[in-house]
């Protein structure tokens, strides 16, 4: 196959693919399926971006810090190293935590931090004070009665870059990333109300 041929023909693969990935706010990320179960794909959040979601939850050392779908569990991790709070980490992927795992105890958080390898929509988050989440609008709505039930009243949830159907964020933080890229961070404050 003469050379600008094969060019062309791995340009229009390449084209396929990404035409082929459907697109989020975020970028590339494939959606749910049935071959797909997980609420979201990996993609974690940047720390610029986790700092940012912290401070906006004004995060101390008196809370506890959920991260749902927590990955290599960067949020709690800098929770515990950035503010000194305790964190739980969940995720279905077993690489995620063991990854989570070893990410803790290079940063010297272990005795802070836990990472519990479960379905998100079984988990008890009644100990939390803060939820954090980078999942897609639809898992969102999945976990908020979950979210809405098992909370107290004052406990703050933090996602990034979803929300969550009909319920208002208190606070709603659109602005520019170190990258450039536009972020959004929404911000509710508990009040007790189940949602459904």
């Amino acid at each position: 196959m003469p050379c600008r041929t094969r060019r062309n023909a791995l340009g229009l693969c390449l084209g396929l693919l990404i035409f082929a990935l459907p697109i989020t706010t975020n970028g590339f990320e494939p959606l749910l399926s049935q071959d797909n179960p997980s609420l979201a794909p990996f993609v974690p959040s940047p720390y610029d971006v986790v700092q940012r979601m912290l401070t906006l939850a004004e995060v101390t050392r008196d809370d506890v810090v959920y991260d749902i779908g927590c990955g290599d569990g960067r949020i709690v991790i800098t929770a515990a190293q950035r503010f000194g709070a305790r964190g739980v980490g969940v995720d279905i992927d077993p690489q995620r935590i063991a990854e989570a795992n070893a990410n803790a105890e290079r940063a010297g958080v272990q005795h802070l931090v836990k990472f519990i390898q479960q379905d998100a929509m079984t988990v008890d988050v009644s100990e939390a004070t803060v939820v954090t989440l980078y999942l897609l609008s639809s898992s969102n709505l999945k976990l908020r009665p979950l979210l809405t039930s098992q909370l107290a009243p004052g406990s703050r949830i933090v996602s990034h870059a979803f929300s969550m159907g009909n319920w208002e964020p208190d606070v709603l933080d659109r602005y520019e990333d170190e990258r450039g890229n536009t972020r959004s961070l929404y911000l509710w404050r508990h009040d007790g109300t189940v949602r459904n």
